[in-house]
């Protein structure tokens, strides 16, 4: 876990030429946070199997029987044996598939311990919050710990994805989503420290996996300045599809498609979402929040963005 000073922060961005209007990410606004602890990665799939292991805990994907897999990541045969997903011909919806099992029923976690846990949905990513005594970041809270205590409005390293001719995050590189050429090593999910953490030590918070947010998504900024944790810890009792915010990007991020892997950048899934590009990192608070009025809780949610399918 990295400390997070609590303070006065910026998020969002002015740049309305990088981003989408319906995603709410500008103007820029001020915000204020207590201090926090975050993980400096993804949960892992050791860390998951541990909890696993300790709890007997089934994830949604494999009480629903399938997730979705990208078409890379996927065997002739696993896509023999199912259907690609109407319109996003590069997803299948795969019987078996499931955190264990993250590219089909004949896959294991052999050499991925240190990897990204995928194909968990934001109630299981919520039910290993429980075990460990922790919760997923708000919005604001993921958005302060990524900018790694710098101006950037897009990538901690800089204002260029590849800043000094060098991959600094796992995204896709080809011709999206048919052929990815794996210039930054990975054509899947890579270990959690790979690339350079930021200036809080945090790794990867831009691509590898989307990471969830505790509240939903698109809030706009204004609004979402004025809540804390505590004004959305209530909302896991709501309908868990609801779209909740994600951050981050993933691995099959590539500018000709999906513009969202950027610091300021926003997205929102289904709650009961699964796939093999969505995990989550915890938060631990060390200082109560203070509670926005009730008057200021409204936020509309969306439909699913265009990067995944909807359950």
């Amino acid at each position: 876990m990295q400390h997070i000073p609590g303070g006065t922060y910026q998020i969002g961005t002015n740049d309305r030429t990088k981003g989408f209007f319906e995603d709410n990410e500008t103007p820029k606004v001020t915000v204020h946070v207590g201090d926090f602890e975050i993980g400096a990665t993804t949960v892992t799939n050791s860390e998951f199997q541990a909890f696993v292991t300790a709890t007997g805990y089934r994830t949604e994907a494999e009480q629903f029987g399938n997730s979705f897999v990208f078409h890379l990541l996927a065997s002739d045969e696993t896509k023999a044996a199912n259907q690609p997903v109407p319109g996003m011909p590069w997803w299948y919806a795969v019987a078996g598939a499931d955190w264990a099992h993250p590219f089909g029923p004949e896959s294991t976690l052999e050499g991925l311990a240190d990897h990204p846990v995928v194909h968990v949905s934001r109630t299981d990513a919520l039910a290993y919050c429980t075990w460990a005594d922790a919760t997923l970041p708000t919005e604001v809270e993921w958005e302060v710990a990524a900018r790694g205590g710098t101006d950037y409005d897009h990538w901690y390293w800089g204002d260029a994805l590849m800043a000094g001719g060098t991959y600094h995050c796992n995204t896709f590189q080809g011709d999206f989503p048919y052929t990815n050429s794996a210039e930054d090593g990975f054509v899947g999910t890579a270990p959690v420290h790979s690339f350079e953490p930021n200036g809080y030590g945090l790794y990867q918070p831009i691509g590898n996996v989307w990471e969830w947010c505790l509240n939903p998504a698109r809030i706009p900024l204004s609004s979402l300045a004025m809540l804390s944790a505590k004004d959305f810890a209530a909302m896991d009792k709501l309908e868990p599809n609801l779209t909740f915010a994600t951050r981050g990007g993933s691995f099959l991020c590539h500018d000709s498609y999906c513009k969202r892997y950027r610091i300021s950048a926003r997205n929102g899934e289904a709650g009961q979402s699964s796939a093999s590009n969505l995990g989550f990192r915890i938060v631990r608070h060390v200082t109560d929040q203070v509670t926005a009025p009730a008057a200021a809780r409204a936020g509309a949610t969306h439909p699913a963005d265009c990067c995944l399918p909807r359950r």
